[in-house]
């Protein structure tokens, strides 16, 4: 399995992971159960499920009032295209063996 492939199963994975962690913790908090730590979804999201908690957060109608998540959420998506473009976009070549 090459490289992009191995990326994109990776943030795939990671994204559904921040999806359904959203809707989990939407569900306990209805139910007023032990809640997922807003530490661990934003840690989800710095490691690549930023998209996924995004659109967990409005599908599910979850964190939505809390201004960090309002906008911290988005920035770190923000922060993690810019620097993919950085990568991309740099004058070194990577190689992957």
């Amino acid at each position: 399995m090459d490289v992009i492939r191995l990326l994109i199963l990776y943030f795939t994975a990671v994204n559904l992971i921040g999806l359904f962690l959203m809707g989990l913790d939407k569900y306990k908090a209805r139910k007023q159960l032990w809640r997922i730590p807003e530490s661990t979804l934003f840690i989800l999201a710095i490691i690549g499920g930023s998209m996924g908690c995004i659109i967990g957060m409005h599908v599910f109608r979850h964190k939505t009032r809390h201004w960090y998540f309002l906008f911290g959420m988005p920035m770190i998506l923000l922060i993690q295209i810019a620097l993919f473009a950085a990568i991309m976009y740099s004058p070194i070549e990577i190689q992957f063996m």
